[in-house]
């Protein structure tokens, strides 16, 4: 059931972007405290999938984890702030660029790595971590990356990521600790939930910015594309030079090339006034799903190793 509803998200996401650029006033409803409470949803149901048990996986997996958390907080911010300066992309664009590419992994992550026959302990893992972490690194490099284009106070952003992250997931694993029985019963349709309501946000925010998505050059598409198809390579690469295990390579690959655009896409509407910064953040969610979803058919069919021992 899981594989079938991931493996349609792409189609999903797909339908629902399209329905928002030919009928945008179909989604201009979702905005404002509906986003925020959706990605906490999401969140929840990433809470529900974890127990306590699960972050002592640092101990049975500590290089590779501490690999795929160090790239996901450098190769993505390198890669947003050198593509916003190298393309020259205005002010709202490259912010929104910068702001996504410092956002941890995505949750979409995790099924994504199950598709592609990864290590699923190892990206849960990595997922939990960098979604803690996010709560003070993902300001901080806000601030530090965007600061030089427009004044950020990080204590809002911070205040923003600690209750879209922090809050939800405690609650999940809470909920699952002490609650079996109802959270396994919430967690049973949560994977279907987090695609329609990842698509609502993507579609919402694609309706308010279709005539600025319209009207933008090429750059803001290219940048995107550039964002993510190299943090899939980078990641890949990287961790060749450490690790010979092709379901570690494909994990790390898979959890430095997604991002969580929907947090992206809550910091953008939250703290800056122009719409169109969270347009990249959109354009991000539905870039990495398909990228995504085209590796792990690829890695999933392939009866190889890509030339490397497991």
């Amino acid at each position: 059931m899981l594989e079938k509803i991931v493996n349609g998200f792409p189609f999903v996401l797909l339908t629902f972007t399209a329905l928002a650029f030919i009928y945008p006033t179909a989604f201009q409803w979702f905005q404002g405290a509906w986003i925020t409470y959706s990605l906490g949803g999401i969140m929840l149901g990433m809470g529900l999938s974890l127990t306590f048990q699960d972050f002592k996986r640092v101990l049975t997996l500590p290089g590779p984890i501490l690999l795929g958390t160090i790239l996901q907080f450098t190769i993505m911010p390198m890669l947003g702030y050198c593509l916003s300066q190298i393309l020259s992309l205005p002010e709202p664009f490259a912010i929104g660029l910068i702001l996504v590419s410092v956002c941890p992994g995505g949750t979409a992550s995790n099924v994504i790595t199950f598709l592609a026959k990864g290590n699923l302990p190892l990206s849960v893992t990595l997922t939990s971590i960098s979604t803690f972490l996010a709560i003070v690194i993902t300001p901080t490099l806000a601030t530090l990356l965007i600061g030089s284009r427009l004044d950020v106070d990080p204590y809002p952003l911070f205040l923003t990521t600690l209750q879209v992250i922090l809050v939800p997931v405690l609650l999940g694993i809470l909920l699952r600790r002490y609650f079996p029985l109802f959270s396994q019963s919430l967690s049973k349709g949560s994977a279907l939930v987090s695609v329609l309501l990842v698509s609502l946000i993507v579609s919402s925010i694609i309706s308010q910015g279709k005539n600025h998505i319209l009207n933008a050059d090429m750059s803001i598409f290219l940048a995107v594309f550039i964002l993510h198809a190299g943090g899939f390579l980078l990641g890949y690469l990287v961790s060749l030079l450490f690790y010979r295990d092709a379901s570690i390579l494909r994990t790390v690959s898979i959890e430095v090339g997604m991002q969580n655009s929907g947090l992206g896409a809550v910091l953008a509407k939250a703290h800056f006034l122009d719409p169109q910064t969270a347009i990249p953040s959109a354009l991000s969610s539905l870039t990495h799903s398909l990228l995504g979803s085209f590796l792990a058919a690829i890695w999933r069919n392939s009866t190889e190793k890509e030339g490397i021992d497991s």
